[in-house]
């Protein structure tokens, strides 16, 4: 008979831990409603107590999220859990998550604590998080490297305290499938209580075997996997949504288990993921990469003609990848656009709606055809809820192989209309340049990248310039059938998110 096992994504919460991977409040909402279309069971939307913005975006992807659970972080700690559970307190179905170190390692030099302190911490806090809701999990941190004798005392106790989902998690990914299998099934002889409760894996890929180690797991009885889209998170990475489901999905026969997930959303939200964070993936990236389904030898190419299962196990289709055109122009109503939205999956208000629809007619000016993933990368562009101290108004570019390029741009800076005409290698150097004088500050240029939204002479070009100031990075993004443009849009994109990240430091020292 074959089993659901839940997928608990920590894409919010793990995965923004991932350098360079830091996400807005509106871009945290906007991907947990993807989370939510993508149907996984628990969207644990980030740690409470790490700062007021992390708690504010949970309290916001709470109120939000009607059909998935959502879940806070939290550490063993009263004033932890305080906080998770003001976090979630709206969500329709709330959960708290807390945890604490089990291994040898971890209690003797990060914790100084001994077992029994440990334990006695656990169910307390357990206990007092029960308090609040009903729905509890709790994470025995570095549990690879901890003795299964105190895991399975320290579960039998938790659980009696009140958890209903126990976290096995290989926090640094040193386990492998094998002896993961076997430790598992070990602690569940140990601790017969645990068929009563949820038993769930965290797997991190530092030896790369994070989805095999997920899937071993599944093999010795776990019930719940937590993982990440595009497989982003601390150090490695986490193991990947998308592989986890797929490899399920593609071999029942094997596994004879199934997931909740609605796969054909599985492409928009690496999609999604990589326009937020402007962390791509590689081109041969199982499922979502750019080459997952693209075939250039001629050998394949002719089996692929003549029946696509010769070099296809799994269809394109199956995880919302098609060549389908949006059959929109720019006489198009907004009556058809909204009907166009809707079949793609995306629910947006009247005012996100009328904000899409007249970038839409931008673009259909300016492009013979506008695909789905033109309307992706439309969406994706929506306001970032950051206030706008810079704004475009216009530029001038002269560039040549013979001639200095040079910019000419006018910005309007806190109401305040600015000229700077400066030089570069190249015209978006010399555009960044002037940009930075109208900025009046010095930033370091950590990454710049651009690329094509679809095929063709009028494809978007959809830039990434990511800015380091005091350590911290600004993604900042841009969209444009001209690659300039775009360009000059995404580095002020990543002004105005530093400024609105001062204003709220300054905010939060008043």
């Amino acid at each position: 008979m074959e089993r659901i096992v839940k997928i608990f994504d920590t894409t919010l919460r793990d995965g923004e831990q991932s350098p360079g991977c830091s996400m807005n409040l509106k871009e945290k909402v906007q991907m947990a409603k993807q989370l939510e279309n993508l149907k996984v069971d628990v969207i644990e939307a980030g740690f409470a107590a790490a700062s007021e913005g992390d708690l504010k975006a949970i309290k916001e992807i709470a109120k939000s999220v009607k059909n998935s659970t959502v879940a806070s972080l939290a550490r063993a700690k009263k004033e932890d859990i305080d906080k998770a559970w003001e976090g979630v307190s709206e969500a329709a179905k709330p959960r708290i998550h807390t945890f604490i170190a089990t291994s040898p390692i971890h209690m003797t030099y990060k914790l100084k604590m001994t077992e029994e302190e440990v334990l006695k911490q656990a169910v307390e806090m357990v206990a007092y998080a029960k308090s609040y809701c009903e729905d509890i999990e709790f994470s025995a941190e570095d549990a690879t490297r901890s003795s299964a004798d105190f895991l399975a005392k320290l579960f039998k106790n938790v659980i009696k305290a009140g958890a209903t989902t126990i976290n096995i998690p290989d926090t640094v990914g040193y386990t492998t499938p094998n002896e993961f299998y076997s430790f598992i099934t070990e602690i569940k002889s140990k601790c017969p209580d645990l068929k009563n409760v949820d038993i769930s894996v965290h797997c991190h890929d530092d030896l790369g075997l994070g989805v095999a180690n997920s899937i071993a797991a599944i093999e010795a009885g776990a019930t719940q996997i937590e993982c990440t889209i595009n497989g982003i998170g601390e150090r490695a990475g986490n193991a990947a949504l998308e592989e986890i489901v797929m490899a399920l999905e593609t071999r029942k026969d094997v596994y004879k288990t199934s997931t909740n997930i609605e796969t054909t959303q599985l492409y928009r939200s690496s999609q999604l993921l990589t326009r937020i964070t402007g962390v791509k993936v590689q081109p041969n990236k199982a499922i979502v990469g750019a080459n997952a389904f693209a075939h250039e030898s001629g050998i394949h190419q002719h089996g692929v003609l003549s029946n696509k299962e010769t070099y296809e196990i799994m269809t394109p289709e199956s995880i919302g990848l098609n060549k389908n055109k949006l059959v929109l122009g720019k006489h198009s109503g907004r009556h058809a656009f909204k009907d166009k939205l809707e079949s793609m999956g995306y629910k947006l208000n009247s005012e996100e709606i009328n904000s899409a629809f007249i970038r839409f007619k931008e673009i259909a000016d300016k492009k013979k055809e506008v695909f789905d993933r033109d309307i992706d990368a439309i969406i994706s562009r929506q306001s970032t809820g950051v206030e706008e101290k810079y704004k475009l108004i216009r530029f001038v570019i002269n560039s040549g192989n013979s001639i200095t390029s040079t910019a000419a741009v006018i910005m309007e800076k806190e109401g305040e209309k600015i000229e700077v005409v400066d030089t570069g290698d190249g015209p978006i150097d010399a555009a960044f340049n002037a940009i930075e004088k109208i900025a009046g500050t010095k930033l370091k240029l950590e990454d710049y990248s651009l690329s094509s939204v679809t095929e063709g002479k009028d494809a978007l070009g959809d830039a990434v310039v990511k800015l380091r100031e005091n350590g911290k990075i600004f993604v900042g993004r841009g969209l444009s059938t001209d690659v300039v443009e775009s360009s000059v849009k995404a580095y002020i994109n990543a002004l105005n998110k530093m400024h609105s990240e001062e204003n709220i430091k300054n905010l939060e020292v008043v």
